[in-house]
């Protein structure tokens, strides 16, 4: 068999697996793309319920901040209706104080002590039937009886004396949610859709005019109705074939639909594996163009060695030129001085006897025979090598691609997550007021690092004409809170600050240690945090609201009285106090109070620098609802010399430890599906388990961990953080049994 048939054949053998694995990648995208796809529209359509349930729970924290209103409470309706005419100013809205029978007092859009519809318009009332006069409630879709315009209505009850008295109601025109839908900027062939607990629409995307306060299908109020997440093929009210996205928005049962056309959703994994299919293809061709052009290559310059070779076998002088590749040049030099040799071999020859003259005829015979067979070998083993180079080239090129398209994918699912989860975002993706600070992510800090750091974020904040003056005590105590909120209320306090000195002036922060805290403060070791301006103070009048939520006396978009809110919950939950001191002309003075940490700064603890010895660390109860993080933490820990007693849910973990399963340590996720949380889980081990440690991780959770020796890991953390926190659990306890039941 001829030389480039072997070459053909060892080419075919390299592209024809490449053929069978570029198929298999292309199908292996398509479906990976689909499932990216569902994942990250699923993402978008919990994201957007969590948006319109943000919506809902401003408008509660309105109507919670007006039912603490002195005048309501006092009973002095005509200075609380004048209240309410100016928390509700636009066409909008309406606030409405009601009896228990349904029965308005009083409505901003009517004068006071104007008739009134005496009994409810919307379904509040059926709603109050199932879950009792005190709840908060959010009606479905009806038509105002004043107004004469599709409402909706949020209704917080009203406490005097410790008994429910009243209802405050909140209207909101529909209008305001097709704001929420257009802010969104939804695809233009994307339809989003807001609907209420009965399938009628409350917001859309396209053509809002048709279709606001028209009910779906039934077949889709069914659907909806059954679950509070999901995906379903529907078709649209414009009559579009759609894949319907939807989730629940959590405070009021109300749904959120995110509809894309089928042929979309068809499309995008179709271009993604044409794209794939290309690059293969071009990869492949490539392959092959470069194979040919190397066969060509080599071939040549065996092809002129074998023509060099029949001059050489006719005695004739070789004229051979160098051909670039080494052992086929390093042959020619030798078969040239063969033949050089070979000549004057026939000279010497030709002067003997015939018998030496056939003597040397076989002599030279036996040699040429042997030349061409070393000649061949180390052609052939020349050929092998170099080829072999050029294969391992092209094997790992192949490799690399194949891996840098396995990464894109990878950062395609993760963009969209945090869309995922960005989705993750966007397609990640890519692939996030004053919230809540969780106990996981409060860290030990150096007080005057902490404050030097916040100093670089407030000064690019402030204008050129404030003189900031900054006077820090040098051994300032450590103090136990979250980074992010501690810069943050220094810098909502800087912009107070500056916004009431319009002609500049003097910005003082002092950082002291302290003894003697105010009351209701208890004696210790205190940080004060002083925030001073002498910007134009505040009235007594203000002075009582300043650290309301959403009070403010600047002009309209210029604050949304949110900063002194923030800055005094930060300084409540840091387990300190916030004093605000004021007064017209004389400037304002902000104290912020904070317990001294006596656990060491957290950056001061040395990470672990090697993973324990396998079989020495005991058994761990690991809770985790997700079969990813599952998967990859409890084998993290196996790898780390712990034995793990995996469990979906609490009640799964409860289970076996009611079977007899003893574990060291116990480590579970907070937020999971069933009735049993990880708080729950945490509380009941405790109560049966005294001796049995507890660590839960979190994300994120509205509920605070408030239990004794029970610690808390934020997501995502490090490994060789939790090995370090599980094994130092376990170290203060006894061994783990060794009957602990392994599942």
């Amino acid at each position: 068999m001829r030389i480039r048939n072997r070459l053909l054949i060892l080419v075919l053998a390299i592209l024809v697996p490449s053929f069978l694995a570029a198929a298999l990648a292309i199908s292996y995208v398509y479906r990976e793309e689909q499932k990216s796809q569902t994942q990250s529209v699923s993402e978008s359509a919990r994201a957007f319920a969590l948006m319109v349930d943000n919506e809902l729970q401003a408008r509660t924290a309105v109507l919670r901040t007006l039912a603490t209103s002195p005048a309501l409470q006092q009973h002095e309706l005509r200075a609380f209706y004048d209240h309410a005419r100016r928390m509700a100013p636009g066409w909008d809205t309406v606030i409405v104080l009601a009896d228990l029978e349904g029965r308005q007092l009083l409505n901003t859009r009517k004068p006071f002590g104007a008739a009134l519809p005496q009994r409810r318009s919307s379904n509040v009332g059926e709603l109050m039937r199932t879950g009792g006069p005190a709840g908060i409630y959010v009606s479905d879709l009806f038509m105002a009886p004043i107004g004469k315009a599709p409402d909706y209505t949020v209704q917080v009850p009203v406490v005097i004396g410790g008994a429910v008295r009243y209802h405050l109601l909140l209207g909101v025109h529909v209008a305001t949610l097709q704001k929420l839908v257009e802010r969104q900027q939804f695809r233009g062939n994307w339809t989003a859709t807001i609907l209420d607990r009965r399938g009628v629409v409350l917001a859309r995307s396209r053509h809002p005019e048709r279709f606001v306060g028209k009910p779906v299908r039934a077949y889709s109020r069914n659907l909806l109705a059954a679950a509070r997440e999901g995906v379903y093929d529907s078709r649209t009210l414009e009559g579009t074939d759609v894949r319907a996205f939807y989730s629940t928005v959590p405070m009021s049962d109300w749904k959120v639909l995110i509809s894309i056309p089928v042929s979309e959703i068809r499309r995008v994994p179709l271009e993604a594996a044409a794209m794939l299919a290309l690059l293969m293809a071009t990869l492949l061709a490539a392959g092959v163009l470069a194979a040919r052009r190397l066969a060509e290559r080599a071939i040549v310059p065996i092809e002129y060695l074998g023509r060099s070779a029949d001059l050489l076998g006719q005695g004739k002088e070789m004229d051979y030129q160098p051909q670039g590749i080494v052992e086929i040049d390093s042959v020619a030099l030798r078969m040239m001085e063969a033949g050089r040799q070979i000549r004057q071999s026939q000279q010497e020859l030709q002067q003997r006897v015939a018998e030496a003259v056939a003597q040397a005829e076989r002599a030279q015979g036996a040699l040429l025979k042997a030349q061409k067979l070393e000649s061949l070998g180390r052609l052939t083993g020349g050929i092998a090598h170099e080829f072999n180079n050029l294969l391992q080239t092209l094997s790992t090129a192949l490799q690399l691609a194949e891996l840098t398209t396995t990464q894109e994918k990878i950062k395609g699912l993760v963009q969209t997550c945090r869309k995922t989860v960005q989705r993750a975002t966007t397609l990640t993706g890519q692939l996030g007021a004053f919230g809540r600070i969780q106990e996981a992510r409060q860290e030990t800090v150096d007080a005057k690092e902490q404050l030097a750091s916040a100093l670089q974020l407030l000064r690019g904040a402030l204008r050129e004409d404030i003189h900031l003056e900054v006077d820090c005590e040098e051994a300032l105590w450590p103090v136990t809170v979250e980074p992010l909120q501690f810069d943050l209320a220094l810098l909502n306090l800087a912009v107070n600050a500056r916004d009431a000195m319009p002609r500049g002036g003097l910005l003082r922060i002092e950082a002291r240690n302290m003894h003697i805290p105010p009351q209701p403060l208890p004696a210790g070791d205190w940080v004060r945090l002083r925030v001073a301006d002498e910007g134009c103070g505040m009235a007594p009048e203000v002075l009582a609201h300043a650290l309301d939520p959403f009070f403010t006396t600047k002009g309209q978009g210029q604050g949304s009285g949110l900063g002194l809110a923030q800055a005094y919950a930060f300084a409540t939950q840091s387990q300190g106090l916030l004093v605000l001191d004021s007064a017209p002309g004389a400037g304002t003075r902000v104290d912020i109070w904070l317990p001294r940490a006596r656990q060491p700064v957290s950056g001061s603890v040395a990470a672990p620098t090697a993973l324990p010895a396998p079989g020495t660390r005991g058994a761990v109860l690991f809770v985790e609802d997700d079969p990813l993080v599952r998967e990859a933490v409890g084998q993290a820990l196996r790898e780390c010399g712990f034995a793990v007693l995996a469990a979906e849910t609490g009640e799964q973990a409860l289970a076996m430890l009611d079977d007899g399963a003893r574990p060291a340590v116990v480590f579970s996720d907070i937020v999971m599906p069933g009735a049993v949380s990880g708080i729950d889980l945490a509380t009941v081990v405790r109560q049966r388990f005294p001796r049995l440690p507890v660590v839960l991780a979190t994300g994120y959770t509205e509920r605070q961990v408030a239990l004794p020796g029970v610690q808390v890991l934020a997501k995502p953390y490090p490994i060789e953080k939790l090995v370090t926190l599980l094994a130092s659990a376990v170290g203060g306890t006894r061994e783990a049994p060794s009957d602990a039941k392994m599942r």
